[in-house]
C-alpha cells in the first residue's frame, strides 16, 4: 500500500500519533469494522492489524480529501456512543467513536511535550480523520471525554465545523458511576486529574480539597467543570455552531434530536431516514455489548442504581448545586439542541 493510496482512503484510520518521530500510524479499518467496534481503541479493533507508519509531512503531502467535519463532545455516560453509531449511514455521514490519535495529542500536551507545533499536528490529524468514507458524506467525530480540553482548539481550527455537547443530568450521571463500582469511582478520579492538568477545574477548590471529597463528589466536580466548559464553548463560538443536548431529551424524543442535529450539521435528511435511524439498531441495542437494549431498559437500569445509592446521590446533587451557585454559573448549559 502506497502512502498516497492509504492517506487518500478513509478505511486507513489515523490511529496513533508519535511525537518523537512526528509520525502517524494508519490502521486498515473498513467501515464494517468501524460499525462493530464500540470505540476505535485496540481493545475493540480487530486483532493483528499491521500499522502503516508514515511521517506526518509525507501523509499531508498527499493532500487527503476532506469531508465536512463536525463533533460530538460529551461528559461521559450520556448516550454519546449511541448517537455516534446512529449517524453511520452510507452517503450521509460516518461517526468516529473516540479515535485514539486525539488522546495521543492531549497526552502529549499534558506531558509538556516538545517537538512539532501542536496546533499544526492537531490540524493535520483532523484532516486525516475527516476523509470521507463515501462521496457526499460528513464525518462526525466523537472524541473521548479526556480530549475535551482540546475542544476549543478543534473548533477554532475548523471554523466550518459544528458541535453537539452531550451530557447526562447529574443524578443520572452519578448513578452511572456508582453502578460501575470501583472501576467507575477510579475512573472519575483519573478524569479529574486530567482535567486539572488541562486547567478546566476552576470551582474554588484546592488539590487538597479533592483528597477529602467522596468518589461521587469527585464525579460531580468533573461533571460541573464540563457544564462550565460547555457554557464557555457556546458563548465563544455561538449557538449557530454549538448546541447542548442531555441524554434524557435524546431518549425521550430521538426523532426531534436527530432532526435538530441534522439541521445543525447541515445534513439534508427526510422524515423516513430519521424514522429509520430512530427505530434502528443504535436505539435498540446496547452501545457497548450489542445486546437488545432500548430506552426503557436504560431507564430501568438507571432507576435500579439510583435506588441503591439514593442517599449519596441526593446529597451530592444538592452539594453540586451549591458549588455551582458559589462559582457563579448555571449547571444547565445554554443553547439546547431541542426545545
Amino acid at each position: 500500500m502506497s502512502i498516497a493510496a492509504a492517506t487518500g482512503d478513509a478505511s486507513w484510520l489515523a490511529h496513533r500519533y508519535d511525537p518523537g518521530h512526528d509520525a502517524v500510524h494508519l490502521l486498515p479499518v473498513p467501515r464494517a469494522a468501524h460499525r462493530k467496534a464500540t470505540f476505535l481503541t485496540d481493545e475493540y479493533l480487530p486483532d493483528g492489524l499491521e500499522p502503516l507508519v508514515v511521517r506526518r509531512s509525507d501523509a499531508m503531502r498527499a493532500r487527503p480529501v476532506r469531508a465536512p467535519l463536525h463533533f460530538l463532545f460529551h461528559s461521559a455516560y450520556c448516550c454519546s456512543t449511541l448517537l455516534a453509531r446512529a449517524v453511520d449511514r452510507p452517503g450521509w455521514a460516518m461517526g468516529l467513536k473516540e479515535p485514539v490519535v486525539l488522546n495521543d495529542i492531549i497526552g502529549w500536551r499534558r506531558r509538556g511535550g516538545k517537538g512539532p507545533d501542536m496546533a499544526s499536528v492537531l490540524d493535520d490529524m483532523l484532516s486525516l480523520l475527516s476523509r470521507p468514507f463515501a462521496p457526499g458524506e460528513a464525518v462526525i467525530v466523537k472524541p473521548s471525554t479526556a480530549v475535551n480540553g482540546l475542544a476549543s482548539a478543534m473548533l477554532t481550527l475548523r471554523p466550518e465545523a459544528r458541535a453537539v455537547l452531550m451530557y447526562a443530568p447529574l443524578p443520572t450521571y452519578l448513578a452511572s458511576i456508582a453502578k460501575k463500582g470501583l472501576d467507575g469511582r477510579l475512573w472519575v478520579r483519573t478524569l479529574l486529574t486530567g482535567m486539572i492538568d488541562d486547567g478546566l477545574i476552576d470551582l474554588g477548590f484546592t488539590a487538597r480539597d479533592h483528597l477529602g471529597q467522596t468518589d461521587l463528589q469527585v464525579a460531580a466536580v468533573g461533571w460541573l467543570a464540563h457544564q462550565k466548559l460547555f457554557t464557555h464553548l457556546v458563548e465563544r463560538f455561538g449557538a449557530d455552531r454549538v448546541r447542548t443536548l442531555d441524554s434524557t431529551t435524546l431518549m425521550a424524543d430521538p426523532r426531534a434530536a436527530l432532526s435538530a442535529m441534522a439541521a445543525l450539521f447541515d445534513r439534508p435528511v427526510d422524515a423516513a431516514v430519521i424514522e429509520a435511524i430512530a427505530t434502528g439498531p443504535a436505539f435498540s441495542t446496547h452501545s457497548k455489548f450489542g445486546t437488545a437494549f432500548d430506552a426503557e431498559n436504560r431507564a430501568s437500569e438507571h432507576r435500579d442504581a439510583a435506588e441503591i445509592h439514593a442517599d449519596e446521590i441526593d446529597k451530592v446533587t444538592l452539594w453540586a448545586e451549591a458549588v455551582a451557585a458559589g462559582a457563579g454559573f448555571s449547571p444547565t448549559p445554554p443553547a439546547p439542541l431541542v426545545g
